[in-house]
């Protein structure tokens, strides 16, 4: 299930610019609680890496991207899309 976020603090957490794993934010970086730091996905035509977590409500199968278009992410909404996983 993909789903795009904003780095703003109602989204994230008070340090909306830092990850995670610790790297600032940036375009190709996506959100999911299971796969380990680095790892790189393939969604649609789009090389993503993995760089920070979702609240913990969410499973394996969720994957948020990280969006600086604040409009994109609230139309976009959640998709269930094939997601390529590159270790």
């Amino acid at each position: 299930i993909i789903t795009f976020y904003n780095p703003v603090p109602e989204q994230t957490d008070s340090t909306p610019d830092i990850t995670a794993s610790g790297k600032r934010v940036k375009e190709g970086m996506v959100a999911n609680n299971c796969l380990e730091f680095g790892t790189l996905i393939k969604i649609d035509d789009g090389i993503y890496s993995v760089q920070d977590r979702m609240n913990n409500r969410y499973d394996c199968r969720y994957f948020d991207i990280l969006s600086f278009d604040m409009e994109y992410a609230k139309k976009a909404g959640a998709k269930t899309k094939e997601v390529i996983i590159y270790y």
